[in-house]
């Protein structure tokens, strides 16, 4: 009997989707639930699993065609055996090359077979080519200034041999996520009245706390007790005493939230998302930590939701852990603020008239000046120090 696949119904928000990568070709055995295919939209990347075990028939889609809720994508025989496609031994295929590639296999007389595909399903593209020839070559010798005739001129430079025997361009387009972050970040500097301001934090009182209970805590609650926990933590008393800050632009109209939905943006592969830590100022330290690591892991692993990843009221980016000491972070719109941290750095502090060494971090809140005035900003940042430098007002709520 054969069986439709066919594309899952996307969110709402999601009008269509790209086709990333087939999994399988026609004429493989699937399970059922097994993964035959990646569909990226402009947040996540959602598994199309096999809706019951057989060999795929035909694929009606071609990687990159962008799809829609509904679609069909391929057919399954179910219950066919693996015989159904019989496959040519792999000894007597050859290498697949791409169009430019094969030009330049062709002007430098390169036998294909002897290049090694970087491309999906062994594909031999341009740089694969210049790099075996590159690999074959050396660099030709540049004759002595001895050797070479008096010039009855003043001699012209003559730059080196490039040591390549072509040198490769690479065109690939964006993905999805990609191209919405771009699209993203332009329309806040376009749109928004955007400032940065600055303060630094002595995370002392912070590390040591931490080096006190984190055994107990990790004991516990079965998760390490980190930074970002003490700083979602900082940033909601914050936000709770400037309400713009937690506010955001609708038209001509400014819309308080008095919610605190806290987005923490996640590095990935395919680029920067931001899932939200929904009512933070209900939840503990431990709950904290469990959601972002959850989100972290989620988000590598390319299964997390669109849910998780809408809305939010603040954002927190740690540009820290790739060893950034400052920078101005841009504001996830329609949001108006979004704190940055950075490295932690032990640096010279007069404390009390003497000179000791603290860890120090700076920290940069980048604001939509159009509803957040700069004294707001300025204090906004001082309260977060604050709570920082002495996280008992976290737990007392001064």
């Amino acid at each position: 009997m054969t069986i439709e696949v066919r594309v899952p119904q996307l969110p709402e928000s999601v009008a269509d989707a790209t086709l990333v990568s087939w999994h399988k070709k026609p004429g493989d055995s699937v399970a059922r639930d097994e993964n035959l295919v990646d569909l990226e939209t402009d947040k996540v990347v959602l598994e199309v699993p096999a809706p019951v075990a057989g060999v795929l028939k035909e694929i009606k889609l071609n990687d990159g065609a962008t799809v829609t809720s509904g679609q069909l994508l391929a057919f399954i025989e179910e219950g066919a055996g693996t015989s159904a496609a019989p496959v040519a031994p792999a000894v007597s295929a050859a290498p697949k090359l791409s169009p430019a590639a094969k030009r330049v296999a062709e002007e430098n007389k390169v036998d294909p077979q002897a290049v090694a595909g970087s491309g999906r399903d062994g594909r031999v593209s341009k740089s694969d080519v210049v790099n075996f020839l590159s690999a074959k070559e050396t660099v030709p010798a540049v004759p002595s200034a001895a050797d070479a005739p008096t010039p009855k001129a003043p001699a012209q430079f003559v730059p080196a041999p490039s040591a390549r025997a072509a040198r490769a361009d690479q065109r690939v387009p964006m993905t999805r996520l990609r191209a919405r972050i771009a699209e993203r970040m332009v329309q806040a500097q376009a749109t928004q009245a955007l400032l940065t301001s600055f303060n630094e934090v002595d995370l002392l009182a912070v590390n040591q706390m931490r080096s006190r209970y984190k055994e107990a805590f990790e004991k516990q609650f079965g998760v390490k007790l980190g930074f970002m926990s003490f700083f979602t933590k900082a940033c909601v008393e914050a936000l709770k005493k400037f309400p713009a800050v937690n506010a955001s632009v609708d038209g001509n109209d400014i819309v308080y939230h008095e919610y605190f939905d806290v987005g923490v943006a996640v590095s990935t592969d395919r680029g920067l998302i931001v899932p939200v830590l929904r009512d933070a100022d209900q939840q503990s330290f431990a709950d904290t930590e469990k959601s972002i690591a959850n989100f972290a892991a989620r988000a590598r692993a390319g299964s997390i939701t669109i849910e998780e990843l809408t809305g939010g009221t603040f954002t927190i980016t740690n540009g820290g852990v790739f060893g950034s000491l400052l920078s101005t972070p841009i504001v996830n719109a329609p949001q108006s603020a979004i704190l940055g941290m950075h490295k932690i750095q032990d640096r010279p502090m007069v404390v009390e008239g003497q000179v000791v060494v603290r860890p120090m971090m700076y920290v940069a809140l980048t604001y939509d000046h159009r509803i957040i005035d700069g004294r707001e900003a300025v204090q906004f940042l001082v309260t977060v120090k604050q709570c920082l430098e002495d996280p008992a007002r976290m737990v007392l709520g001064i």
